[in-house]
């Protein structure tokens, strides 16, 4: 064990002195599987996973979706989905925040990425509510928090790198993560009438939109509905009817989906072929970063494996006669300390290799286990001091400070506290739907 924990250490150094998360763990674990295994051994295991990953028909699935959520991008659904949710929500005291919220819980169901969800709704939501005299506060704290639905309302690239971590279904990932990820949409909107009710100046209301001008926003997000159903709807046989007859594996549904967002995003104008090859070109860049991440992640992963970190942890939570529930409050702990100094990818990738095997030891669901994980993951995107959420908003808005924001996102951090809680005593409001699949 203590090799593992001077590696784990090693890590973390690294992570603090600014190395990359992917060459911090690649390099610890290729050093410590050599001190156990031997130089020529840890050589052949590093050649090996590079190879796999490389020729790992499932990892597709993980450009697709990156490449689906920037043609949504480029296609300028953001808009129509605020849009839509001010309609309805916007003559509310603090309804523009909640209109934003729901906002980016749609435009999560489309891209996937919670950094991208913050900085594109940020541009749509912000002049509104600046428009309207918002407290920066809120309207920042709102951005941010509803971008973090973007991990886990599917589809998710974390998930898809969970899954793969763990070898766990993709598909009932994605399907379990979405009444948490509708709990949370209405613990957000809690967290906005809790604002506007200390501070009513900091969210005055809006204008009342009139039914007809309701039907067309409606309608304007006709685009958004089909591509969710066609993703989410093929994954799960939604369209296995006569005549399509079509079920989609997860990287079939990516696939579906990214070139349903090209054609969307053609049709509105949005493309050219400059555009397009900046996609592309885009794609590439964040999927090779992620590759290398899950290429270090894995070889760090085998490094504790055979060093028996996860038997020792087994071994000690056994001889210590800790309750299940008991070593997994214990685990939250760890993740939420984490997650004041880690980015979320980060933290994600270098505790999952370690607590995996003893929480599936210790017979919690895997499935359950990883959409805590990605909750535990969103808060981390809005706590100080290294909410990323935070920055990107900051350095798409510029002049509201970073000791505003934070401060705005105080009470959708405690409402996330609330929701990590429901979920880690009702499991079923996780599991129902793919237990039900």
């Amino acid at each position: 064990m203590l090799i593992s924990v001077l590696g784990l250490g090693a890590v973390l150094i690294l992570v603090f002195l600014r190395m990359p998360i992917a060459i911090a763990m690649g390099l610890i674990g290729f050093v410590g599987y050599a001190e156990i295994r031997g130089f020529r051994a840890s050589i052949s295991m590093v050649g090996r996973l590079v190879i796999d990953t490389a020729q790992d028909y499932g990892l597709s699935v993980v450009p697709l979706f990156i490449l689906m959520g920037l043609f949504v991008n480029k296609g300028g659904l953001s808009r129509e989905l605020y849009q839509v949710s001010n309609a309805f929500l916007g003559h509310f005291r603090g309804g523009l925040a909640m209109a934003t919220i729901v906002a980016c819980a749609g435009f999560s169901a489309i891209c996937g990425s919670s950094l991208a969800t913050a900085a594109t709704m940020s541009k749509v939501a912000m002049p509104q509510m600046r428009k309207y005299n918002y407290a920066d506060s809120l309207s920042t704290a709102s951005i941010a928090a509803g971008g973090t639905l973007g991990i886990l309302i599917p589809p998710s690239v974390i998930l898809v790198i969970y899954g793969l971590l763990t070898e766990t279904s993709i598909g009932k990932l994605f399907i379990a993560g979405i009444i948490p990820g509708l709990l949370g949409v209405v613990l957000y909107l809690v967290a906005v009438r809790f604002t506007v009710l200390r501070n009513p100046a900091a969210g005055p209301a809006g204008e009342r939109t009139n039914w007809a001008d309701r039907g067309r926003a409606v309608r304007g997000v006709w685009a958004v509905l089909l591509l969710f159903f066609i993703v989410i709807g093929g994954l799960y046989g939604a369209l296995n009817i006569w005549p399509l007859n079509l079920t989609f594996s997860p990287t079939e549904a990516a696939g579906m989906g990214a070139a349903g967002a090209f054609l969307i995003a053609l049709s509105r104008g949005k493309l050219n072929l400059s555009k397009t090859m900046q996609v592309l070109i885009e794609t590439v860049q964040t999927a090779a970063a992620l590759f290398a991440v899950l290429i270090g992640a894995w070889v760090f992963s085998n490094f504790v494996n055979i060093a028996g970190l996860p038997e020792a942890l087994r071994a000690l939570v056994s001889s210590a006669g800790l309750a299940p529930m008991v070593v997994m409050l214990m685990i939250l702990g760890v993740y939420i300390v984490l997650g004041c100094v880690f980015e979320s990818l980060s933290m994600l990738l270098l505790t999952v290799p370690i607590f995996f095997p003893l929480v599936t030891s210790l017979g919690f669901d895997p499935v359950w286990f990883g959409i805590i994980v990605i909750v535990v993951t969103e808060i981390s995107l809005i706590t100080p001091p290294v909410g990323l959420n935070v920055f990107v908003l900051k350095g798409v808005v510029g002049d509201v400070s970073t000791a505003t924001i934070f401060k705005g996102v105080t009470p959708f951090w405690v409402v996330d506290i609330i929701r990590l809680a429901i979920l880690v005593f009702i499991p079923w409001l996780v599991l129902f739907l793919p237990n039900s699949m």
